[in-house]
């Protein structure tokens, strides 16, 4: 539910159905009573829900139960409904850590999260579900000390942390390089080079003007439709019990995104 129909995760979602041939369909809602959505879910029997902004606090307060990892993060995405009973998750983290995990392994790996806000904390406590080193960058110093401390890592100023050369993993989960909001790259193109792992976490352009600087230097640029992809296939598993059909799934994601 959202305040305004995305097409882009119905579109991935109906795809996976078509291709099992699940008696299954997906509505976008545009929604302004959140209660009054979780009250109808359990009243006609809606399997699952997915959740986007302003609402993935909100919503917690009205489900009988969270994931564990849903509530360390505070913050639901995805309403599972067995037989009456609401159990919220998050798969934004898990859309993150797979999206990375498809190119290099995130045990001890040392990353730098570039914002502080709802998407970073989804991606930070994925990263240190994972075992990773986080060091969180944010123009807010104090936002960053709060992130980091809660996923035991540290904070730095974003300016600062651009140059440094420490880690060996860099994820954008601010809002720059959305086409509708800033298109520039967070980081300037001289800090990037071959050898580092870049994600954005932006989607809308897919390749963002990070994710080219990234490539253009050197280094391994995920884009964000990625983690876009394995969080609606996480949500899949949720809702069907079935294993994702990713390659249709990602054709429609594909198509939706140009």
């Amino acid at each position: 539910m959202s305040r305004h129909p995305v097409t882009t995760g119905a579109a991935m979602h109906l795809a996976g159905y078509r291709a099992l041939g699940l008696d299954f369909t997906y509505i976008p809602f545009a929604v302004t009573d959140v209660e009054g959505a979780t009250r109808g879910m359990r009243a006609l029997g809606i399997r699952g829900l997915g959740v986007s902004m302003p609402y993935k606090q909100a919503v917690i307060p009205l489900l009988d139960e969270l994931d564990p990892v849903a509530e360390r993060i505070g913050a639901v995405n995805t309403i599972v409904n067995d037989d009456g009973r609401l159990r919220g998750y998050n798969t934004d983290w898990i859309g993150a850590v797979r999206a990375l995990e498809e190119v290099t392994h995130l045990g001890g790996a040392r990353v730098l999260l570039l914002g502080a806000g709802g998407a970073a904390r989804a991606v930070a406590f994925g990263l240190a579900e994972r075992g990773a080193s986080v060091t969180v960058a944010n123009r807010d110093l104090e936002k960053a000390r709060q992130l980091a401390a809660a996923v035991g890592g540290a904070a730095v100023p974003l300016d600062a942390a651009a140059l440094s050369p420490d880690h060996g993993v860099l994820v954008n989960a601010t809002s720059l390089g959305m086409a509708e909001v800033d298109a520039r790259s967070p980081v300037p193109e001289e800090v990037l080079r071959e050898g580092l792992l870049v994600m954005d976490i932006v989607y809308k352009p897919m390749i963002t003007e990070l994710v080219a600087a990234a490539r253009r230097r050197g280094a391994t640029a995920v884009h964000g439709g990625r983690m876009l992809l394995h969080q609606a296939a996480e949500q899949f598993r949720l809702y069907t019990g079935r294993e994702p059909p990713l390659d249709a799934m990602d054709e429609a994601l594909r198509a939706q995104l140009g």
